[in-house]
């Protein structure tokens, strides 16, 4: 008797089981239409200016902790420090008799001086961006790949400079540069006939580790607006992938 119902239990069954299936594909459906209808949906102000926000400091993090370690400047041939010029013309002139070792030895205490001030530049980046106002933020969605980069080096290149001074002034002495740099020139200046040289360090590294900085700071606002594997929150895919 009992096997006369088992038919219409596999029924059941089979229809529970499709119900069941019919409701996840539903739901699948309508979060899919959801999320091409927000999506879709015109960028709001307060959308805009997070999305933004959040792309800048995201940005800057990335650049600090890239070139803010050891060999970020150093091992790096797109914002790697060379001498200043005066001191690599001295460089030459003093290899002509095997006394360039000490300017190589100061080269790379400058990078490693760069690497331990970059850390500094994250703070102040990060209060321009507080401090950014939204017709700002307009122009920079609206403008070309590197435009938050641009905005900040007009802004921010000479503060960043004065308050990178000091640190980097420190960082020369920590890493040995300024020891360095005083017995380069000892050595150089016991070379007979060798020109006089003089270089402001400080202002040369703190120059060329806020070049580097910006450096990346726009390949990475770039990859923002272009790669969405970069896009690592809701916000920054609703803005940029609008």
């Amino acid at each position: 008797m009992r096997f006369r119902f088992l038919p219409l239990l596999c029924l059941l069954l089979l229809a529970a089981c499709t119900e069941t299936e019919w409701q996840q594909t539903g739901r699948s459906v309508l979060g899919q239409i959801s999320a091409t209808t927000t999506q879709s949906a015109p960028l709001t102000a307060t959308e805009m200016d997070a999305g933004l926000r959040e792309a800048l400091r995201i940005g800057s993090e990335r650049v600090v902790a890239q070139i803010g370690r050891r060999n970020g400047y150093y091992t790096d041939p797109a914002i790697f420090i060379p001498l200043p010029k005066k001191l690599a013309s001295a460089r030459d002139f003093a290899r002509k008799v095997g006394l360039d070792r000490s300017f190589n030895d100061l080269e790379e205490r400058l990078n490693r001086a760069a690497e331990a001030a970059a850390p500094q530049a994250k703070t102040l980046l990060w209060q321009a961006i507080r401090d950014m106002r939204l017709a700002d933020l307009q122009a920079i969605l609206n403008g070309p790949d590197d435009a938050a980069t641009r905005y900040f080096e007009g802004k921010m290149s000479a503060q960043l400079s004065r308050s990178m001074r000091p640190v980097a002034d420190r960082c020369l002495n920590e890493v040995g540069a300024v020891r360095a740099y005083q017995k380069t020139l000892q050595e150089y200046n016991a070379i007979p006939m060798a020109p006089r040289i003089d270089a402001d360090l400080t202002g040369y590294v703190v120059e060329q580790a806020v070049r580097g900085i910006f450096h990346y700071l726009a390949k990475e606002e770039a990859g923002i607006r272009h790669n969405p594997l970069k896009r690592t929150s809701q916000i920054l895919q609703r803005v940029f992938g609008s």
